[in-house]
């Protein structure tokens, strides 16, 4: 009871960091200076911060550094590994699923969410079979106690949970799906984990939680007290804002995912079942073809097409070592897609929306400054444009046809466009941010420290 409450309340937390930020968006906007001539401030090289009572730049780089590693390492919650796997090729993908989550942080998200309402469906689905399992056979004292599934359960069988074992060896990894197809026809018996066995296999504690917490909270707590005290941020603190906030979202998604897990629950075929063996191609047990015709170029394209749930392949290391895709684990449905791509624009709206936070930011040159703010928007018009387009699907036969035709090649267009021109944006944003740091000025109050007594009130 103890543990649900505090987690309860840690996910409750990280609920509300988001909301934070969205009410900070305002105010820090209200306080970045206006110009009413042509002529834009711009920073002379040779700046550099004279004063030796502040923060540095590299206190600046260390504290944005420490809260975005510390939130990705916390919120990513891998697959579970092949059988006999290294640890280095393991950490090498958990590593790579961070970088991603610092490179397109919405893309993480759309594809916890995939696996969070994949989980849920298949938790529905099987509590579903136990109910009219029960109801049919009866309540017998000696057969063994089945629990009712959770979204644990849920994620748990779709990140690899369940090992289909023939004649004691390991055959293949069972999706949710296969699992409840053989427990139906009797080839397998229903698994019996329960949600503490599984939490028991999981790596994550409310430790390392904890410090994630507090150390978001503090950097969030630090903005929001330079804002109060007219203190100019940095974008390098603007980006990590913007990445913080989004992968609290992903985090609140895999919240009741099981994390680091070294290994699966077998599954043993059964000797009496009507089928001597299972099927010859399951979902996990072939490299699928885009690996052997694709060359080089479909290891580029992969992750992208998977984190967005366009296309999961099988890769031959994942066959190989009997696991799920790194970035697969999730089934696809019409209604999931919806979801998911809505949730998916919305988050980059506001990854987008942060990045505006450097409108008036004092760039080295005007140059820069029109690069930040065409990136920013782009960033924002992207998904914007992707929302539009499938919300006029739903309106589309209810409009006359020449107009509603004219609409949907302007959204088509447009989206075909600001989809083109995302990555590069995301490219500029990123080589500004560094290029910004190269000399900040001393005496626009950027390397001045909040005054905390400031806050304490005096009686």
């Amino acid at each position: 009871m103890n543990r649900r409450m505090l987690s309860t309340s840690a996910m409750t937390a990280m609920t509300f960091l988001p909301c934070v930020v969205l009410l900070y968006f305002p105010l820090f906007c209200a306080s970045l200076p206006t110009f009413n001539g042509t002529s834009v401030p711009t920073l002379d090289a040779s700046d550099v911060p004279l004063c030796s009572d502040g923060r540095t730049l590299w206190n600046i780089i260390w504290s944005c550094a420490a809260t975005v590693v510390a939130c990705t390492w916390t919120a990513v919650h891998p697959n579970i590994p092949g059988i006999k796997e290294k640890r280095f090729p393991v950490a090498c993908r958990r590593l790579f699923t961070m970088v991603m989550a610092l490179i397109a942080p919405e893309l993480i998200i759309t594809w916890a969410m995939r696996q969070f309402l994949s989980a849920r469906k298949a938790t529905r689905e099987f509590n579903e079979f136990l109910k009219l399992s029960e109801s049919a056979e009866g309540k017998s004292a000696s057969a063994p106690t089945v629990t009712e599934w959770t979204v644990t359960h849920g994620f748990f069988a779709w990140m690899g949970g369940f090992m289909l074992y023939v004649n004691n060896k390991p055959r293949v990894t069972l999706t949710p799906g296969e699992l409840l197809e053989f427990v139906r026809a009797g080839s397998v018996d229903m698994p019996i984990i329960t949600e503490e066995e599984i939490d028991d296999r999981s790596k994550g504690d409310g430790l390392s939680k904890a410090i994630a917490i507090l150390q978001l909270a503090w950097f969030v707590l630090q903005l929001i007290a330079r804002y109060v005290q007219n203190l100019p941020v940095t974008l390098l603190e603007v980006d990590t804002l913007a990445i913080t906030a989004l992968t609290c979202i992903a985090y609140c998604l895999w919240w009741m995912k099981p994390k680091v897990v070294g290994c699966s629950h077998p599954v043993h075929w059964k000797a009496t079942a009507a089928a001597a063996s299972p099927p010859s191609e399951l979902t996990y047990d072939k490299v699928d073809v885009g690996f052997s015709e694709g060359g080089r170029l479909i290891y580029l394209v992969y992750p992208l097409l998977s984190l967005m749930g366009i296309a999961t392949a099988n890769s031959p290391g994942a066959v190989r070592s009997r696991r799920v895709p790194s970035l697969g684990g999730y089934g696809k449905d019409e209604r999931s897609d919806l979801i998911t791509v809505l949730v998916g624009c919305l988050s980059g709206m506001l990854f987008g929306a942060i990045h505006c936070l450097g409108w008036y930011f004092l760039f080295h040159t005007r140059l820069e400054q029109i690069l930040w703010r065409g990136a920013s928007l782009f960033i924002v018009c992207t998904p914007a444009c992707i929302t539009l387009f499938f919300g006029f699907l739903f309106v589309y036969d209810i409009m006359h046809e020449f107009i509603a035709r004219i609409i949907a090649s302007s959204l088509f267009c447009g989206g075909v466009i600001t989809c083109v021109a995302y990555i590069p944006a995301r490219i500029t944003l990123i080589t500004l941010m560094f290029q910004s740091l190269r000399s900040l000025p001393a005496d626009d109050g950027i390397f001045d420290t909040v005054v905390w007594t400031k806050f304490i009130p005096l009686w």
